[in-house]
C-alpha cells in the first residue's frame, strides 16, 4: 500500500503540481486549500506525511504545526513546511513548532521529492 501525503496550500497551481509530482513519486494524495481544511483532512484520517503551507488564510502553516504536535494522535507525524519566505527565522519558527523539514518556495520538484523521501524514511534534517 502506497503512503499517503496531505498537501495544503492555498495557491492552487502549487496543489496542482505538487499533487502531480507526489503521484508521480508513487504516492497517494489529498489536498486542503487552508489550515482549517487540513485539520478536517487530519481528523477524516491521518496521512503518512504532510507538505504544509506558511502563508494560508484561516489559520496558518505555524499554528496547524502546533496544534498537530498538541494531539498525541498526531504528534509522531512528519510535517514539511513550505513557504516563500526563506530566512532563516521564519525557518527556525517552523522547525521550532515542530515542523521535521522546511522547503523554500520556489522549490524545485526534485527536492521536493527528495524532502519527502528523507523525512518518511526518517532521516530529517
Amino acid at each position: 500500500m502506497s503512503q499517503e501525503i496531505l498537501i495544503v496550500d492555498d495557491e492552487s497551481n502549487i496543489v496542482l503540481s505538487l499533487e502531480f509530482l507526489m503521484r508521480q513519486a508513487g504516492y497517494r494524495v489529498r489536498t486542503a486549500e487552508d489550515g482549517e481544511q487540513a485539520l478536517a483532512a487530519l481528523e477524516a484520517g491521518k496521512p503518512d506525511l504532510v507538505l504544509l503551507d506558511v502563508m494560508m488564510p484561516k489559520k496558518d502553516g505555524y499554528e496547524v504545526c502546533q496544534q498537530i504536535r498538541r494531539r498525541p494522535e498526531w504528534a509522531q507525524l512528519p510535517v514539511i513546511m513550505l513557504t516563500a519566505k526563506g530566512r532563516d527565522v521564519e525557518r527556525e519558527k517552523g522547525l521550532a513548532m515542530g515542523a521535521d523539514d522546511y522547503i523554500t518556495k520556489p522549490f524545485s520538484t526534485q527536492e521536493v521529492v527528495e524532502t519527502v523521501q528523507s523525512v518518511l524514511a526518517g532521516e530529517a534534517s
